[in-house]
């Protein structure tokens, strides 16, 4: 039988992966490293679930420390034996950004009325490579080759990459909700095996490149079928999770001990210094670091632990399918298994402790069968 390890399972990791906090507007097209398709999960044994999302369920688990917020008779379940998968937007569900994002900066020079600006492929691919994927890097180095516009003065360059950013995202938010916009091959039939296997999915939008509104827009290309037996978890339902009115909201919900509440926030607390000390510890030695990593990292791992709770599952048992940087390091954060699916957004990366990195669903890819065969080491 093929074993692997998986010391990623067994214990939180407290180390940044050696990956960075990148700013949110980065792309990357390159070609992508060898995947890593050796990957553990859980034993192959049936799971049986209650199908029911309506509220957060049972777990609220913080490095270690776990709170039990309901006392069904479900909650005689081993942890152990359960799975559950949450699914990204970016680059899992859709994968937008591979051609979107230069059509809707094309759109958006035609919007500013600038004539002379034009990305074809290759000049793209060049101002990508040159700035590493940062969209505000891109349009310096661009407009100081062409030339920027005579009637703008140079105290007034930041102010005008920034409307070029804001027409280029508006582009943007206009081909994700279009029709013309599918659906990442397979990822249909992974749902419904899923579900077929009653493993809960939970799809999270609240920390979408798009924003929560847009990203649920597009969980709707699913079908109403299949989004009636999914999860998705937003800004609204992160708030409404235990973690998030407890860590979030700092106040302790009807029917919780107040002593259990104050441990599980200060066992979140130590959390979130931790991020705060990692982000300032890069933002020493990179200038590429985008700030907002810290607030940024805090959203996503609020989503993260909102997931887990709605699907009734302990951080341990669930696996993040990640299509960007910014899951990969939320999920490395908290304790949370993940693998790679290799997109836009992920595609000049390489993620040595994730579970697996994949090309995409089905085939020799990522199917459930094979989430299933897998075993814990």
């Amino acid at each position: 039988m093929e074993t692997a390890s998986c010391s990623l399972l067994n214990s939180p990791r407290f180390s940044s992966p050696t990956i960075k906090y990148i700013n949110p507007n980065k792309f990357y097209h390159e070609n992508p490293p060898r995947k890593n398709t050796n990957f553990c999960l859980v034993p192959s044994f049936p799971i049986t679930f209650s199908r029911n999302y309506a509220s957060p369920r049972k777990f609220l688990d913080v490095h270690g420390f776990t709170a039990f917020s309901s006392t069904s008779a479900h909650d005689n379940h081993n942890p152990s034996q359960e799975l559950a998968v949450l699914l990204e937007i970016d680059g899992v569900l859709v994968d937008a950004y591979r051609l979107g994002n230069r059509q809707a900066f094309n759109t958006a020079f035609q919007k500013l009325g600038l004539d002379c600006a034009n990305w074809t492929p290759p000049i793209y691919s060049d101002l990508l490579r040159k700035s590493a994927g940062d969209e505000e890097r891109m349009l310096i180095l661009y407009f100081n080759r062409i030339g920027w516009p005579t009637s703008l003065p140079t105290s007034e360059k930041e102010t005008f990459v920034k409307s070029v950013l804001r027409e280029k995202k508006n582009a943007m938010d206009e081909i994700l909700v279009s029709e013309s916009l599918t659906l990442r091959p397979g990822v249909e039939d992974f749902i419904d095996d899923a579900c077929n296997e009653e493993i809960p999915v939970i799809v999270l939008t609240s920390y979408s490149k798009s924003g929560d509104k847009i990203a649920r827009s597009m969980v709707e290309k699913l079908g109403y079928e299949r989004t009636s037996k999914v999860k998705i978890v937003g800004n609204e339902e992160v708030e409404q999770s235990l973690y998030g009115q407890l860590v979030l909201g700092k106040r302790v919900p009807s029917g919780m001990d107040e002593q259990l509440a104050k441990e599980v926030i200060k066992a979140a607390s130590a959390q979130k210094l931790k991020i705060a000390e990692e982000v300032a510890s890069m933002l020493k030695l990179s200038v590429d670091i985008d700030t907002s990593s810290h607030e940024s990292l805090e959203k996503i791992v609020a989503a993260l632990h909102a997931g887990a709770e709605y699907a009734g599952k302990p951080i341990r048992n669930c696996i993040l399918i990640a299509g960007s940087q910014s899951g990969v390091a939320g999920a490395h954060q908290v304790g949370m298994p993940y693998i790679v699916l290799r997109s836009s957004l992920t595609s000049r990366a390489e993620f040595p402790e994730a579970n697996a990195v994949m090309d995409g669903f089905g085939g020799a890819d990522l199917t459930i069968s094979k989430l299933l065969q897998r075993q814990w080491s």
